[in-house]
């Protein structure tokens, strides 16, 4: 379900994420710890949304980076935020488990 609201509200970025995962793109969820701890996306790392700004430093700046959240919202607010902050290769995955 969670896919069919990102492709109509365009909650996620048309790209081939597996072949970006394939050749090194970080998984980012910014869902809260207890979300992420609850199921996750393989290979993903968990940086809550309302702490991102607090952890740059743990996102090269170099590799292309996924974000993901339930929705495609969050993700989507992330996204942004990155690349406001330089961040040239972002990419909004929409939701987690289309990373399972």
């Amino acid at each position: 379900m969670a896919g069919f609201f990102s492709n109509l509200f365009k909650l996620q970025d048309s790209v081939d994420f597996a072949k970006l995962l394939e050749n090194g793109a970080l998984l980012v969820d910014v869902r809260t710890r207890e979300e992420y701890k609850a199921a996750h996306g393989k290979g993903s790392v968990n940086i809550p949304l309302d702490t991102i700004g607090s952890n740059l430093s743990k996102l090269p700046v170099e590799k292309p980076i996924i974000v993901v959240c339930q929705s495609g919202m969050r993700s989507k607010s992330a996204a942004s935020f990155l690349k406001s902050r330089g961040y040239k290769e972002v990419y909004n995955g929409g939701s987690w488990s289309n990373f399972e």
